[in-house]
């Protein structure tokens, strides 16, 4: 089994977090509903949550290099 070095791993991460990022942007851009059961996720935590994997997804890319 071949394991994934550091570098990968940093890539690979804030890619994900990447992808994460823009679509908390776009749900808060254009205005998408997310619910959970019969929860309704507040349009702020999406504007949070864009935030925090911004900062993770270009922390992992710093580590990356």
């Amino acid at each position: 089994m071949k394991v994934m070095n550091r570098k990968t791993f940093s890539l690979v991460t804030g890619a994900i977090f990447s992808v994460i990022a823009v679509l908390h942007l776009l749900r808060a851009v254009l205005g998408w509903n997310a619910v959970i059961g019969s929860f309704t996720i507040p349009m702020w935590l999406s504007w949070v949550a864009l935030v925090v994997t911004v900062y993770l997804a270009y922390t992992a890319f710093k580590l990356a290099k």
